[in-house]
């Protein structure tokens, strides 16, 4: 295990200078050479160091990637949308079958079933179609010297550079995403030094060319994580009339049997099964779209990606892999909000008193129970789910205008698409 960083190089405060623009060369260099002794001093082989670090180049691109924020939000029908697809379902459905010994031997080991194992490969990296082109050393130190989050990534190079000297992976061959998440299952540095396996008997950690090393990785990492044998990540429920919303969340955890009491089924409309389980009810969009109680392995799930609609995805990806058929209900459309729109929407439950938290631009989970709150207060459904007519209620939208005699009609004050 990696031991924690808490150096700060001081040349990583030369990327804030550079505004918005690319960090400039000569600052960048000046940061390699702390870059360097800082590796050094970390028990590093002097000689690699000293080979690899003056050699890295910037990446103005990762730069400009880091620097970027989403414009708009998107909603979790646009998110399942784009990734639970029938595409992937059919290739992950095929592969079952092409890998089913290797699969097999890693569930008998790790426990994680192989439906989860291939839904992970499927959304990090579309089974292996692309994970990456971008050289992971330069990508981290660019990073590292850049300002924004500094400390980490310098860490992240350290770990990256004991990953090349215990033999995993040369130079060349060490390439992944932009901001260093590497090979079949995109781990980072760290997480490819805690978890990664080696899957194939060859003495070496290959996340990039063996799917045996990948496969047991991504399974012995979510055994650490806590992963249950035996029990499911969650499923698509249907609510009574007249149900209440405030009882969704991952912060409401209640065993089946209060599930079952409060009349939640299951799409069929048979009982949910009596089983001793606790469960949370999640509403991604909202009372007229799917609903999910989801168990523990779910928030295993999380841990790998604090998301929940990428937990979702996982879930629903490996139920569809197992021959799950569609949702019962589809993923609701929301509006297209603008950041800068969620913020006013934050200030504004903020300051009627409903605790959004900090106004930052993202729907996460404190910003939906607040925006739950106002719905209840305004007799509308509370289920946090940002719609027209709540968004209307709060002034986030506007009604449209109506056109004036003889001129054009005015344009309606919604986001943009």
């Amino acid at each position: 295990m990696p031991r924690p960083f808490l150096f700060t190089v001081p040349a990583l405060l030369f990327g804030l200078i550079a505004g918005a623009h690319a960090l400039e060369q000569e600052d960048f260099r000046a940061c390699l050479g702390e870059l360097e002794q800082k590796a050094i001093e970390d028990g590093i082989d002097p000689q690699l160091v000293r080979q690899r670090i003056p050699a890295l180049t910037l990446q103005t691109r990762v730069v400009e990637l880091d620097r970027k924020q989403p414009e708009f939000t998107s909603s979790f029908a646009d998110y399942y949308g784009r990734r639970v697809t029938t595409q992937r379902i059919k290739q992950g459905r095929e592969l079952r079958r092409q890998h089913a010994d290797l699969l097999a031997k890693v569930e008998a080991e790790y426990g994680v079933p192989a439906a989860y194992l291939l839904s992970f490969w499927g959304l990090e990296t579309n089974y292996g179609g692309f994970y990456g082109n971008t050289p992971v050393l330069d990508a981290l130190a660019t990073l590292a010297c850049e300002g924004r989050r500094g400390a980490f990534f310098t860490a992240e190079l350290m770990n990256a550079l004991r990953i090349v000297e215990e033999g995993a992976i040369t130079v060349p061959q060490m390439e992944g995403s932009w901001a260093g998440a590497m090979g079949h299952v995109q781990f980072m540095p760290s997480t490819f030094l805690r978890y990664a396996v080696d899957g194939d008997g060859d003495g070496r950690r290959d996340l990039w060319h063996s799917l045996p090393d990948a496969l047991s990785s991504a399974a012995n990492f979510l055994n650490a994580l806590g992963w249950r044998t035996g029990e499911r990540w969650g499923r698509e429920v249907w609510l009574p009339d007249q149900f209440d919303y405030g009882l969704a969340g991952l912060d409401e955890s209640w065993p089946l049997s209060y599930w079952r009491e409060r009349n939640v089924r299951l799409p069929n409309g048979q009982p949910l099964p009596d089983a001793p389980m606790n469960a949370s009810l999640l509403l991604p969009s909202g009372a007229q779209g799917p609903a999910f109680l989801v168990y523990e392995n779910f928030r295993v799930i999380m841990g790998w990606n604090r998301s929940e609609a990428y937990a979702l995805a996982v879930g629903r990806l490996a139920d569809r892999i197992n021959g799950a058929g569609e949702l019962s209900r589809a993923p609701v459309p929301a509006p297209r909000l603008h950041r800068d729109q969620v913020k006013a929407l934050q200030a504004r439950l903020n300051a009627d008193g409903f605790k959004a938290g900090s106004e930052d631009g993202l729907l996460g989970p404190g910003t939906r129970a607040a925006l739950g709150r106002f719905q209840q207060q305004q007799g509308l459904p509370a289920d946090g789910f940002p719609d027209e007519a709540s968004l209307k209620a709060l002034g986030i939208l506007k009604e449209k205008a109506e056109a004036k005699p003889g001129g054009s009609p005015q344009p309606q004050q919604t986001p943009q698409e």
